[in-house]
Formats: C-alpha cells, structure tokens, sequence
C-alpha cells in the first residue's frame, strides 16, 4: 500500500529529533572535515581547496609513519594483554571466597582515578633515580631501565600503565560470567572436563559476545590513546618519539602548528582505520562468537 505524503511527513516529524541531531552533530560536521581535510586551513584564513595534497604528504612524513607505527604497536601489545587480564580477574573475582567484594572493589577503583592523577603517580614510580619500582630492583642487584627515558622501555611502560585500568572490562567480563548457566558446567564435569577443558569449552564460548564487544571497544580507545601519554612524557614526544602517538601528532597539528586541513587528513584515515579493524573482528567473529539460543 502506497504511503500517503501526509503519512510521511507525520511519520519524519516524529523522528525528526534523531535525523536533526545526525544531520547537526554527525553527517555535517563529518562533511566539512572531509572537505577540510582536502584544503590548507590555517584556521585564521578560510581554506584553500588543495584536493588530495594533504594525504600525499602523510605518505611520506617520516613522523606520521613513526606516530602510526607507535600506535599500532601498543595497540597489538595493549589488546590481548588487557583482554587476557580482564578475564583472568574476572574469573579470580567470581569465585566465591571471603572478601569477595572488597577484592572487586580494589579491581575496579583504578578506573575512577583522574587520567591526571594516575598519570603522576606512574612518572614517580618510573623515575630511574628515585622511583620505588628502580630502588626496588637495585635492592636485588639489577639494574633498572630508564623508563619513560628510553625508546627501548617507553611503549611497554605505557603498555604496563595502561594496564592498571583494566576494572572497566572485567566487570563487563564477571557480568558476562554470571551469565553462564551452571548446569553446562555440570554437564562438563560429568562428561570428564578438567578446569582447562571447562574454560575452554564452556567459558570462553560463553564470553565469546562479551569478549566481541570489550575487543571492539579496546581497539577504539587504543588506536585514540592520547591522554596519558600527553601527560606521561610532558608533552614531549619522548626519546626518539617513543612516546609520540597518533593522536598526539593529530593534535600538535592542528592546535599547534594550525595545519587544520593536515589533521583532518590524518583524522579520516585514523577513521578508516579503526572502521577497517572493527570489520576485520566483526569478520572473524562471525566463526569464533557463541550467541546462546541462536
């Protein structure tokens, strides 16, 4: 049956505070970055249409290869790590021992910390000379890296640091836990499945969503990271720009160099990028994610 115009008009009407708030917050505003991002755009001029000069330029700037490299490695080093790590508390929190809370709540507290504060406290424990995590290991006769001072030591410092906020996806993973139907495990420890064979075949399977979603997530703020490192080395790019990241350089560019139009190019492709991997895990979930009653 044909929809009247009248019909339509009332049925637009309805949703029109979701399409005005796509159109005014996402679809403009992306839009005119994209055309930004085709421009010279110094901010205090209007910009100059220069077509795809500005991503001819990233290709072959030197320090946009190594801020896209550092960020892809702490992403490959920072996903499984804090994947694996969220889980393993998870199952650690999910046992029913005493001070069961107390031992979630020592988990959890870390992600409520001010990025700014955590940050602080991190360059002091890293300090080569005065720091505890140094002395500590003088005490037993080894010599400590420098740290945040080494291009060596600079990504798994940050990686380590990153790390300490892992509350945030174990809760989702203990929620995800106490999902699990008792009686599949039952059922394998009747057929003979030792711990192993019960994690490997009914716990992960039975996270499978869980794990599809906080990956997702993980991927997204990884290849975003921005804060800590900022803060971490001072707004330095570090030894050799070991502690120089994507986003960091996207921001340089475009509030301190005032090269707009160079940003939003590095914008769109950091877009890409994250969309290109989220479909690659989408991709191999459609294999490796258990969706019960599916």
């Amino acid at each position: 049956m044909a929809v009247s115009r009248t019909s339509l008009g009332v049925g637009l009407l309805w949703i029109a505070p979701w399409w005005l708030g796509f159109m005014m917050f996402l679809a403009i505003p992306l839009g005119i970055s994209f055309y930004i991002s085709l421009s010279e755009y110094p901010l205090l001029q209007p910009p100059l249409f220069v077509g795809a000069a500005n991503y001819s330029t990233l290709a072959v700037d030197p320090v946009f290869h190594k801020v896209l490299y550092n960020t892809l490695l702490f992403s490959a080093a920072f996903i499984p790590l804090s994947t694996a790590a969220a889980i393993a508390l998870a199952i650690l929190v999910n046992q029913r021992l005493p001070g069961q809370p107390f031992f979630r709540a020592c988990i959890f507290a870390p992600t409520i910390v001010p990025l700014v504060a955590t940050a602080v406290v991190w360059m002091r424990l890293f300090n080569p000379e005065t720091g505890p995590i140094n002395e500590t290991m003088a005490a037993a006769g080894i010599d400590g890296p420098l740290w945040l001072a080494s291009p060596r030591w600079a990504i798994p410092s940050l990686v380590f640091v990153s790390l300490w906020g892992v509350g945030s996806p174990m809760v989702i993973y203990l929620a995800g836990l106490q999902e699990i139907p008792e009686t599949l495990y039952e059922a394998a420890r009747l057929d003979g499945a030792n711990s192993v064979g019960r994690f490997r075949h009914v716990t992960l399977p039975g996270l499978s969503p869980v794990i599809l979603f906080n990956v997702v997530m993980a991927i997204i703020n990884a290849l975003q990271i921005f804060a800590l490192p900022y803060i971490l080395w001072d707004t330095d790019p570090g030894p050799e720009r070991a502690g120089y990241f994507y986003t960091s350089y996207l921001f340089d560019n475009a509030f301190r160099f005032l090269k707009f139009g160079y940003a939003s190019a590095m914008g769109w492709i950091q877009l890409l990028l994250i969309l290109g991997l989220t479909a690659f895990v989408f991709a191999v979930s459609r294999r490796t994610v258990y969706y019960r009653g599916a």
